[in-house]
């Protein structure tokens, strides 16, 4: 009889995570998708999905272009406007006067703005996730 309990605990205990919701990532993921040359300027594409559960009506960070050997090339506020929750963003900006093969490395240096129901709002930069798909490093 214990064994017949063993097992069956065993079955069980695999079963209720299947059973279970799934549970909100709770996470702002920001991801440098694409850079392309566009008219003198390198365009930077940035696929935004908002796991948070809120709307945030407005969001603005602080962004950092280094270049290949490491120097600052620009410091900007990128507006990434409004996210919604669980619906993904895509959002571009272009750096002026910039060549994309020139760009080593952007840094989310932090959120000058998160606007959540008409006030600002700490969750653009605590549930914060970066990533690149390319050879270009997003840093935080």
């Amino acid at each position: 009889m214990p064994f017949r309990r063993l097992v069956l605990g065993v079955l069980l205990a695999g079963a209720v995570p299947a059973l279970a919701p799934a549970q909100p990532a709770d996470r702002l993921s920001i991801e440098l998708n694409t850079v392309q040359d566009v008219g003198g300027a390198c365009r930077l594409t940035f696929v935004i999905a908002n796991d948070t559960g809120m709307q945030i009506d407005k969001a603005v960070f602080e962004t950092v272009i280094f270049d290949t050997a490491g120097a600052v090339v620009s410091l900007s506020l990128f507006n990434f406007r409004d996210l919604p929750a669980a619906r993904p963003r895509v959002r571009q900006f272009e750096l002026p006067g910039v060549a994309c093969d020139t760009v080593g490395r952007a840094l989310i240096n932090g959120a000058s703005s998160c606007i959540v129901d008409g006030a600002e709002n700490a969750i653009c930069e605590d549930a914060l996730v970066l990533r690149s798909r390319l050879s270009v490093e997003l840093l935080g």
